[in-house]
């Protein structure tokens, strides 16, 4: 089904004194989908999830957000919200105070009580929503501003109007139980026509919530489109192998054309010892047969670097992915 776009930019620049932050960015986001922000330290994604949140407006290029055309004044569109930087929360108030409070400086009153509630409880917090959030958890409160966010612009929850939710780091410092909430939360909204732009470090969360992706490098675009493209673009893989038999699996993966053997392990000195190999999968499969075929039972397999990872690192040019809670990522 076709969906409207939700953003549309094209050559968007931005600079901060003699720093360029944004270097001829495009981007495009329909609606109903949930779009992967994600670069090193200094790639531009604060900046550019900024400017979808009004939060800064863009020296030159073309910037629309759920059909309206982004000028030069720090506002948005209703139906946006979401936070940057992390959320903006009273430590000295409860859950249900923080929420009470924001709808009541938004002027939001009609249902404010059954709606604290609601959103309290989609993220999971319907258990600590009296608790005073200074002594939150990083997750809890990443939770926490999600919750704002649905709270404040109601235009999210309601079908047929177009809309957008913009949020830097949502799984930053979760559980698996406060994923488990935040995942739901975002399927759910983008199932129902919600467009959702996210910034992550974590390519598992890119891989189990995006559909497509958008890779910032120093400011401009290396890779936009969907995930599946991002990880076929891995090229070749290290594999870890764990079997019955590791000499004979080193020997084997020797053996085996278009594989080569990654130094640093002797099986021969640690017999419960992995062997790592590199190259294609078609190769790898052969691998795998001839293991078979010589009786050598093959008790692991996988990526030593996940694919998209493994994509992420080659497209910036980086060592490492970006860190966890990347609060200095710039502007």
């Amino acid at each position: 089904m076709h969906r409207s776009p939700a953003v549309r930019g094209r050559g968007i620049t931005k600079s901060f004194g003699d720093v360029v932050a944004l270097d001829g960015v495009d981007l495009d986001v329909a609606s109903g989908q949930v779009h992967g922000l994600v670069g090193p330290n200094g790639a531009g994604k604060t900046t550019l999830l900024g400017l979808l949140l009004g939060l800064a407006v863009a020296d030159s290029g073309r910037l629309e957000i759920l059909d309206t055309p982004v000028g030069r004044t720090l506002a948005v569109p209703d139906g946006v919200a979401g936070f940057v930087d992390g959320p903006g929360l009273y430590p000295s108030l409860t859950a249900r105070q923080n929420l009470s409070a924001l709808a009541s400086l938004r002027r939001y009153d009609a249902g404010r009580t059954a709606d604290v509630d609601d959103v309290l409880e989609q993220v999971g917090l319907t258990d600590v929503a009296d608790d005073r959030v200074r002594g939150f958890s990083l997750g809890m409160r990443q939770r926490l501003g999600l919750a704002a966010a649905l709270l404040t612009k109601p235009r999210l929850l309601v079908l047929d109007e177009p809309r957008l939710l913009v949020l830097d780091e949502p799984a930053n410092g979760l559980d698996p139980a406060g994923k488990h909430h935040v995942h739901r939360v975002i399927t759910g909204l983008a199932a129902d026509g919600t467009a959702v732009v996210l910034s992550s470090h974590r390519m598992d969360d890119l891989a189990a919530l995006c559909s497509e992706v958008t890779i910032l490098a120093t400011g401009r675009v290396v890779f936009s489109g969907p995930v599946s493209k991002l990880a076929a673009e891995s090229g070749e893989l290290d594999y870890r192998l764990l079997t019955s038999d590791p000499a004979a699996a080193h020997r084997l993966a020797s053996e085996t054309p278009g594989l080569r053997v990654v130094p640093g392990r002797d099986p021969g000195q640690r017999p419960d010892a992995d062997v790592v190999v590199r190259g294609p999968v078609p190769a790898l499969d052969e691998l795998v047969v001839r293991l078979v075929r010589d009786g050598v039972a093959l008790r692991e397999l996988g990526p030593v670097v996940a694919p998209l990872e493994a994509a992420f690192l080659a497209l910036t040019g980086t060592g490492t992915v970006p860190a966890q809670a990347d609060q200095e990522d710039q502007r």
